[in-house]
């Protein structure tokens, strides 16, 4: 498999990959029309801030199975996209973390002692010693908004130099906050009491301009802003009135809503009161080789043995989770394909429940998915998969559920669907034998024992001597070999369900004939997986 590299990328990454077994090729500084022609012979991409991952790229990359981003932020990369075309999109959250937060401490440090101020003046021969006169930051209230990886990493900073940690983050629940020592506040109040306030969320629909003016006129005419996350987040044009007109003391950025920055496209570069580093968050020779070692070892994971880790649009799974859950991913995507080929009506809700060891601590959201994929792929084909299935479903308004119960009677595991239509409601249970036997163990008030591959032929019929018998000898008149039978009975109505597993799937002639024998009540054929 061959891995293109298209970014900047600390050398070891592109020998991890190497190592593994995959040939690499690192062409940087691509101009997007030249990415698109040379996109379609690769199976992986690395990128970091540069390249632009977009549609338009997607849809060229024949081959690509995953975008892996070397860093926190995929802003350059159109993850919808990708998602439908089944690509993995993975970061590298952890490896910048403390690089990105210690860099916002030190902007926090050099504007409140005015230390890049001062080495300018120094440069210029002179010695301004009262005009750039500081503060100390010990005993001052830092407000954080977003208390997340980076955010919990400035709190610790923060309090190490004895300072008074408040933050913002609707996401976070409070009791985790709380065991951090830090106090959850509104983003007004956050504004109102901090002396400090930084900022560390990524930019989203809900976040762009997240600061404002109206944020400003709240906060301390002593105050200061620092922003090392991303550009947009705070309103640049708000920001220079407030610094210019001297509604806060100082600010320091990182980032900016356009990038490169300079005088010409952003007058906070002319303020006195404004301190900025282009875009140097991440920028530490530890963080590049821990990004360039955490997506290096992902993507070959993935490539190699189809291990996710830090997907963003898909859940990771590890080799070690696979190997308990990949059974059940087999089992739950044929009972998935199976609900679609035997169902009548839209689907309108979907309750998966775990039965047993499952419902512990076994990360089951990769068995959902797996219903969900198989649910799609005699409608899409090849146009679903493990990735966009969950994408899928919600396009259709399809609500998806879980639950779990750990009593069992019946199975040490097994997982029971509920599948509502607009023409009812069924009710498939599962389970594996053995290692590695995916079985069908209930279907709707039958009970049995299918094996779910193959061609098959599904058959409801009343409980009458001589069904089977008939209905076996009709099949054979075809040429047809029934391999295996599998009958569940449902006594109360005297009512039989049956699957027949056969070497080829039934003609629509044939099937008619089937259909026209006495005492069925339904007859289809259902083609499933290979075992």
């Amino acid at each position: 498999m061959k891995v293109l590299i298209s970014d900047n990328l600390a050398p070891i990454g592109a020998q991890i990959l190497r190592d593994a077994g995959l040939e690499v090729d690192i062409n940087t500084g691509l101009a997007p029309e030249e990415l698109k022609r040379i996109i379609p012979a690769y199976h992986g991409l690395v990128i970091r801030s540069a390249t632009k991952v977009t549609e338009e790229i997607i849809n060229a990359a024949e081959n690509l199975q995953v975008v892996g981003r070397a860093g926190i932020g995929l802003d350059n990369v159109n993850i919808p996209a990708a998602s439908k075309k089944g690509i993995v999109v993975m970061n590298a959250p952890d490896g910048n973390a403390t690089t990105a937060a210690e860099h916002a401490i030190a902007m926090m440090m050099s504007l409140t002692r005015n230390i890049p101020q001062a080495t300018a003046s120094m440069k210029q021969g002179k010695w301004e010693k009262k005009k750039f006169s500081g503060r100390e930051v010990t005993g001052k209230t830092l407000g954080i908004i977003g208390i997340g990886r980076i955010g919990a990493i400035v709190a610790d900073r923060a309090k190490g130099l004895r300072m008074k940690v408040i933050a913002f983050d609707p996401h976070m629940p409070k009791e985790i906050v709380d065991k951090m020592g830090v106090e959850l506040v509104s983003l007004d109040e956050l504004c109102q009491r901090s002396d400090y306030l930084t900022v560390h969320v990524p930019f989203l629909k809900e976040t762009a301009k997240l600061v404002s003016a109206d944020k400003f006129k709240l906060m301390k005419p002593t105050a200061m802003f620092i922003d090392c996350a991303r550009g947009g987040v705070v309103d640049e044009a708000a920001l220079f009135d407030a610094l210019k007109n001297k509604t806060i003391a100082g600010a320091a950025l990182d980032v900016f809503e356009v990038e490169p920055t300079t005088l010409d496209n952003n007058p906070l570069l002319g303020l006195d009161n404004f301190i900025c580093t282009p875009h140097l968050g991440a920028s530490t020779a530890e963080a590049q080789e821990n990004v360039a070692i955490a997506i290096a070892e992902q993507m070959a994971s993935y490539l190699n043995s189809g291990s996710i880790t830090n997907a963003v649009n898909v859940p990771s799974v590890s080799a070690e989770v696979m190997q308990q859950v990949g059974p059940y991913l087999n089992l739950m995507d044929r009972m998935g394909s199976f609900h679609m080929q035997i169902a009548k009506g839209g689907i309108s809700e979907i309750n998966i429940e775990y039965i047993g060891e499952l419902a512990g601590g076994i990360n089951v959201t990769p068995i959902t998915v797996a219903f969900l994929k198989g649910l799609f792929t005699p409608i899409l084909k090849e146009a679903v998969n493990f990735i966009n299935a969950p994408m899928i479903a919600k396009d259709r308004g399809i609500k998806v559920t879980e639950s779990k119960t750990n009593d069992s009677d019946d199975f040490t595991n097994m997982i029971k669907v509920t599948v509502k239509t607009t023409e009812g409601e069924n009710v498939l249970s599962g389970t594996v034998f053995g290692k590695n036997e995916p079985r069908l163990v209930r279907l709707n008030t039958f009970r049995l024992e299918a094996t779910l591959a193959g061609p098959l032929l599904y058959v409801h019929n009343q409980d009458v001597p001589g069904v089977i018998g008939t209905l076996g000898t009709t099949i054979g008149s075809f040429g047809v070999n029934i391999r295996n039978m599998t009958v569940g009975a449902e006594d109360a109505r005297g009512q039989n369900v049956i699957l027949l597993n056969t070497d080829r799937l039934l003609t629509a002639e044939e099937l008619e004939t089937v259909r026209g024998l006495s005492h069925l009540s339904q007859a289809r054929v259902v083609d499933m997986p290979a075992a």
